[in-house]
């Protein structure tokens, strides 16, 4: 585990910012690390804080407005930020995402002449334990900007000791063999079909089947991967479901994802293909921009998410923004 010291403070001193540890949020690149610091408020409640930059190579704004997808990206952060911290779970323990939710006001997102400031206020609930270390955690998260609460999220993650995920994964424990086999990228969709200015943050692959495209994946990618991995991450599987939901969507232009509601079954695997299937939200009286997203892999469902997209609003914020 990673310990850090500091001296005094001299009186009077401004207080200084900086980011967490990017050995904390398991990122390599410090660019990427959104959370600036924490602190405990409770039992299992804890104030988290973030920056969002004005404009980044991959989360990019529309219409002037940051992307929802930065906030599940923070949200991610904040698993292991806390498990490595306030819980002394070591570093090289594994992370198994399970389910994920969100509701935002897009209203809340615009772009402003400085960084976007956040505080996440994170309860901690559902703990399982083995040898003393959280094997299973649930977060619910109330997210502020200036202090208006502008979304809401909850995530459930497990933690698996290195050994145990060794023996789990069995021939695919092998990293850097893994990682090294992913075979090249298939060719991407039209970037604008899915909403992208740019080929290589595509990652649906062409197909002529309606609402159905197979994952297409590129471990070159320097922000969905930002280091090796034996999976597809689920960040990828979320923009995924964000594309989708775009290349489907009636309204025709850009949408932003106003909520998800995400369940993992299952890992993804890079050796065999994956297929990403599309379609209109069965529920009677679903919003028009509401898709049901399913990542099938081998026959079996291993990833599934429930979509809601709308076309970005005027980039105004009002006076009270509550959640979507």
């Amino acid at each position: 585990m990673l310990v850090t010291a500091q001296g005094p403070t001299p009186a009077g001193a401004p207080v200084l910012t900086t980011t967490v540890p990017r050995e904390y949020v398991h990122r390599a690149a410090l660019s990427e690390v959104f959370l600036t610091g924490w602190r405990h408020t409770g039992a299992h409640a804890f104030t988290i804080t973030a920056q969002w930059p004005r404009s980044h190579s991959f989360y990019t704004a529309t219409a002037g407005l940051h992307d929802p997808l930065m906030l599940c990206e923070t949200v991610r952060q904040t698993f292991p930020l806390l498990l490595h911290t306030a819980y002394g779970t070591p570093l090289g323990h594994q992370l198994s995402w399970s389910r994920f939710s969100y509701a935002l006001n897009p209203h809340a997102l615009q772009v402003e002449r400085t960084p976007a400031e956040l505080e996440l206020r994170v309860t901690g609930t559902g703990f399982s334990e083995r040898r003393g270390i959280p094997a299973a955690v649930s977060l619910d998260i109330a997210v502020f900007r200036d202090g208006t609460q502008i979304a809401v999220a909850d995530t459930r993650f497990g933690c698996i000791a290195p050994a145990v995920y060794r023996r789990v994964r069995a021939d695919r424990a092998d990293l850097a063999r893994v990682f090294a086999a992913i075979p090249d990228p298939i060719a991407p969709l039209d970037p604008a079909t899915v909403g992208r200015d740019s080929a290589r943050d595509v990652v649906l692959g062409r197909s002529d089947a309606p609402g159905r495209w197979p994952l297409r994946v590129d471990a070159t990618h320097p922000v969905l991967f930002d280091h090796p991995v034996d999976h597809v991450p689920g960040m990828l599987l979320l923009e995924a479901a964000r594309q989708a939901a775009h290349a489907l969507h009636p309204a025709g232009g850009a949408v932003l994802p106003t909520s998800m509601d995400i369940t993992f079954h299952r890992y993804v695997e890079f050796d065999s293909p994956c297929w990403i299937e599309a379609r209109p939200h069965p529920s009677p009286g679903a919003a028009p921009g509401a898709f049901r997203i399913d990542a099938v892999q081998g026959g079996e469902v291993a990833f599934s998410a429930e979509v809601t997209a709308v076309p970005p609003p005027s980039p105004t914020r009002p006076a009270e923004a509550p959640p979507a």
